[in-house]
């Protein structure tokens, strides 16, 4: 079973000024939404069975300090829980639906950009770093 796809309201003032790089592929957000919940589908079963206490949440934009960001892990990956770990919040998972529209010509580009962050955000969810999967060809 996949983590839930939460759904957040949005908070201007939380988030980057969207940067003007001419056209923008056009999408709902209720389509970005369900590409992401494909994504997490495509998830391998013996994988998500493992998935402990994260959430999955599409946001428009990332925070004001790194407006190119795509997708975003923030927990305790599980090769650094011990026994203290019980009675927190869930990691998040968040995916930014308006720099990956912005990186994206096609809707093709998205379906796979966003299939890409999603794998990669869980793999921080296994304590998997950046350089790491880098190599894996998941950067």
């Amino acid at each position: 079973m996949r983590p839930a796809l939460t759904r957040t309201a949005p908070d201007p003032a939380d988030h980057a000024p969207v940067p003007d790089n001419g056209p923008v592929l056009e999408m709902t957000r209720d389509t970005f939404e369900e590409l992401v919940a494909e994504a997490l589908d495509r998830i391998p079963p013996e994988l998500t069975r493992v998935m402990d206490n994260v959430a999955v949440f599409v946001e428009d934009e990332p925070p004001a300090d790194d407006p190119d960001l795509l997708g975003l892990y923030e927990g305790t990956p599980l090769t650094e829980r011990g026994e203290w770990y019980a009675g927190v919040l869930p990691d998040r998972i968040s995916i930014y639906m308006g720099p990956t529209l912005r990186h994206c010509a096609t809707r093709d580009d998205v379906v796979h950009e966003v299939a890409v962050t999603v794998v990669h955000e869980i793999a921080h969810h296994f304590g998997i770093d950046d350089e790491r999967l880098h190599e894996l060809g998941w950067g």
